[in-house]
């Protein structure tokens, strides 16, 4: 039995979207359209802006300054060392070792320490330097430096020799280039007081007159 073709097949076609039948709404107002906003004037300058504050009123002007200079303090005078007292005791030149050695008596008495007296002599040496020098020049001048007692020189040591409180001087020497190069210097070393033993007027005519 001849085969007879299918007949092509028609199927549904889908349905589209239906129409909403329009109902009765009326069309709505349109909005005003608003006009351009005012422009705000210009803010004074005593206006401060919102959220910041003023500048305030304006600040005085500082008082000017004095053109007098202002005056330096005076100077301090510089300490001056103070002139030691001189005290002369007459005796020649053979009596003058015994007298500077009772005036460090004297003096010892007085309330001196001992290691505030340097003796000086511008003639023979003091029989305690001679003793003491015959152990060693060292052991000599280490007692002079330690200041414990009374320390007796020659006029040859007076440069090396240093201040102290009381300085005693014999003159028990003849040579007068010796007194005029020790009496100098004996009253730098002396603190406070200068006892010199010896001849009034060769004092006075290396120390001056008054002494």
């Amino acid at each position: 039995m001849p085969l007879t073709p299918e007949e092509p097949q028609i199927h549904e076609s889908a349905q589209g979207p239906r129409a909403t039948p329009a109902t009765g709404r009326t069309a709505s107002t349109p909005r005003p359209v608003p006009g351009p906003r005012p422009v705000p004037g210009p803010r004074s300058a005593a206006t401060p802006r919102p959220g910041h504050p003023g500048r305030g009123p304006a600040r005085p002007a500082p008082p000017e300054r004095s053109q007098v200079p202002a005056e330096r303090p005076a100077a301090v005078p510089q300490e001056t060392r103070s002139v030691p007292q001189i005290q002369l005791i007459p005796a020649s030149v053979d009596g003058a070792l015994d007298a500077a050695e009772e005036a460090v008596d004297l003096l010892l008495d007085s309330g001196r320490a001992p290691g505030d007296i340097l003796v000086l002599t511008t003639g023979e040496q003091h029989p305690w330097a001679t003793h003491e020098l015959s152990f060693g020049a060292k052991s000599y001048w280490d007692q002079h430096d330690t200041g414990g007692d009374v320390f007796f020189a020659d006029a040859s040591a007076v440069d090396r020799a240093k201040a102290r409180p009381v300085v005693v001087v014999a003159l028990n020497g003849d040579d007068d280039s010796v007194v005029e190069r020790v009496l100098p210097t004996a009253r730098e070393r002396a603190v406070a007081l200068l006892v010199v033993c010896g001849d009034p007027q060769r004092v006075n005519s290396v120390l001056g007159a008054g002494v």
